[in-house]
C-alpha cells in the first residue's frame, strides 16, 4: 500500500475512534439501484449531514451502508459510504458526497480490483475532485469503479 493510503487511513482511524457515543453514530443500510437515474440518499447526526447522490448501471440493487459520526468534542463530522461485501458488480455513471454544516478537511474514494480482489484500493487523484463541500467524480476521468467513499468535515463553530 503507498504511503499515503497508509497515512490516509490513519487519519480515518483517529477521526473515527473520536466517535464514541451512540447519540453521535449511526450506521443505515440502503439499496443502490442501478437503471441510470439520479438517486440521492441522506443521514444526518444532530445539525450535520450527509448526502450522497449516484447514478449507476448493470445488475442489480446492491445493499450499501452509510455511517455518519461527529466527534465527541464536535469538531469533525465523518460521512463513510461502502459496500460491506467489497467490490460493487455495478457501474457508477456519477457520483457526488455532499457534507452540511463542515468544510471537508480529507476525503477519499475507493475501489476493488478485479484482477486481484484487492480491497480499498484508492481511486487515482484524477478520478474524482474534493471541493469545500462535496467529492465529486470528474467526468472522463473516473472509472466508473467505486466500493468506498470517506469524507470527513470540520464543524464550522461560531466564536463567541
Amino acid at each position: 500500500m503507498q504511503l499515503f493510503g497508509k497515512m490516509s487511513l490513519l487519519l480515518l482511524g483517529i477521526s473515527m475512534s473520536l466517535c464514541v457515543s451512540a447519540e453521535q453514530t449511526k450506521v443505515v443500510e440502503f439499496n443502490v439501484k442501478p437503471g441510470g437515474v439520479v438517486h440521492t440518499f441522506s443521514e444526518r447526526v444532530s445539525k450535520y449531514e450527509c448526502t450522497f447522490t449516484y447514478a449507476s448501471q448493470g445488475g442489480t440493487n446492491e445493499q450499501w451502508l452509510m455511517s455518519v459520526g461527529l466527534s465527541e468534542d464536535d469538531q469533525l463530522f465523518s460521512c463513510s459510504v461502502w459496500r460491506p461485501q467489497g467490490k460493487s458488480y455495478l457501474f457508477f455513471t456519477q457520483f457526488k458526497a455532499e457534507l452540511k454544516g463542515t468544510k471537508i478537511e480529507y476525503a477519499n474514494a475507493f475501489s476493488e480490483t478485479a484482477v486481484t480482489g484487492q480491497r480499498d484500493v484508492p481511486l487515482k487523484p484524477d478520478e474524482f475532485t474534493v471541493g469545500e463541500s462535496t467529492v465529486t467524480q470528474r467526468d472522463g476521468k473516473f472509472s466508473a469503479q467505486l466500493s468506498k467513499l470517506t469524507v470527513i468535515g470540520r464543524t464550522r463553530h461560531e466564536e463567541l
